[in-house]
């Protein structure tokens, strides 16, 4: 990949990074707030799934983070855009698609298709 692309993909892995580290802050310290006093059992639940969805999101965020420090990882070593399974380049547009894509489309599609045949056994 070229130099340039290399460029632009890493400051968006970097912005998304950052965004990413931002919410996650923002959130943890939203949890950690004094509680207003709730007045009934109903509020106190709501309040419950309200935070037990967050954290869920911010689980899953935390993988993508994960990924992406990796990608990032990868450009410094001159490795990104490479498929991790069959080592040709990945496209542009599926890297565009999902920035931390770490095989390329056509195995990608295979995994999916033995997953699948797996799953209806």
């Amino acid at each position: 990949m070229e130099t340039d692309r290399l460029e632009y993909f890493k400051k968006l892995l970097q912005e998304r990074l950052e965004n990413l580290l931002s919410e996650a802050g923002q959130t943890m310290g939203n949890l950690t707030d004094d509680k207003e006093s709730l007045a009934d059992a109903l509020d106190v639940a709501t309040m419950e799934s309200n935070r037990d969805f967050q954290l869920r999101i911010r689980d899953r965020e935390r993988v993508y983070i994960r990924k992406i420090k990796q990608a990032l990882h990868l450009i410094e070593e001159g490795e990104y855009g490479f498929c991790d399974v069959c080592g040709e380049e990945i496209a542009e547009q599926r890297l565009i698609a999902r920035i931390v894509a770490s095989t390329c489309i056509d195995c990608k599609t295979e995994a999916e298709q033995l997953e699948r045949r797996s799953r209806s056994y």
